[in-house]
């Protein structure tokens, strides 16, 4: 028996999990869906608003919910900011980190208006991520993550693509599921909920 090649292995279970669980479930994601509030006080993707008193994260026309320390307990979030949070916290910053894209973080990220540019943004962080890893080959798997990761530095590569695949696999089943609660919770027309 020969010894297995890790990273395709690595590869194959994210984009598995992108390809029959995950990408296909975000297809048709309105405006409305991307921005609905389902608990009081969510945090969210909002527009810029002048003049005011708090942080707001993000360089363009669109500001992300943050706050450091974070509230305890957390907010309830919405699609919009989970996916914000995916496209910057989980992929574009390693991807900034590891892979030459352009430096950015959640202050200086400019967040997607419409739930169809967050798709996009979701598409293209991916394909980098991918290609990526897939240009680390098995040596890169082993080489340390670097000062980038923090208390992480000396991790093996490998051990930060298992936790982006947890990650990205995580929290995009939480918005596949608020999807499913908003068809189920939204009123319809007639003022029923379906």
């Amino acid at each position: 028996m020969t010894d297995p090649t890790w990273n395709p292995l690595l590869r194959e279970q994210l984009t598995w999990h992108w390809a029959n669980q995950l990408r296909d479930r975000l297809d048709g994601l309105t405006d409305d869906e991307y921005f609905w509030e389902p608990a009081p006080d969510c945090w969210s993707v909002r527009p810029r608003a002048t003049g005011a008193a708090q942080v707001q994260a993000g360089s363009g026309a669109m500001t992300i919910d943050f706050a450091m320390p974070e509230p305890d307990p957390p907010p309830f979030t919405t699609i919009a900011w989970r996916l914000g949070h995916v496209i910057v916290g989980v992929f574009a910053v390693r991807n900034a980190a590891h892979f030459g894209r352009a430096p950015t973080d959640y202050q200086s990220f400019e967040y997607a208006a419409t739930a169809a540019e967050a798709l996009a943004q979701l598409d293209a962080e991916y394909a980098t991520w991918l290609a990526g890893v897939e240009s680390l080959g098995e040596t890169g798997l082993a080489r340390p993550c670097g000062e980038a990761e923090g208390p992480h530095a000396e991790r093996p590569l490998a051990a930060l693509v298992l936790h982006i695949n947890r990650e990205l696999i995580h929290h995009l089943s939480e918005v596949c599921l608020l999807r499913d609660l908003y068809l189920h919770a939204k009123p319809t027309a007639t003022g029923a909920t379906r």
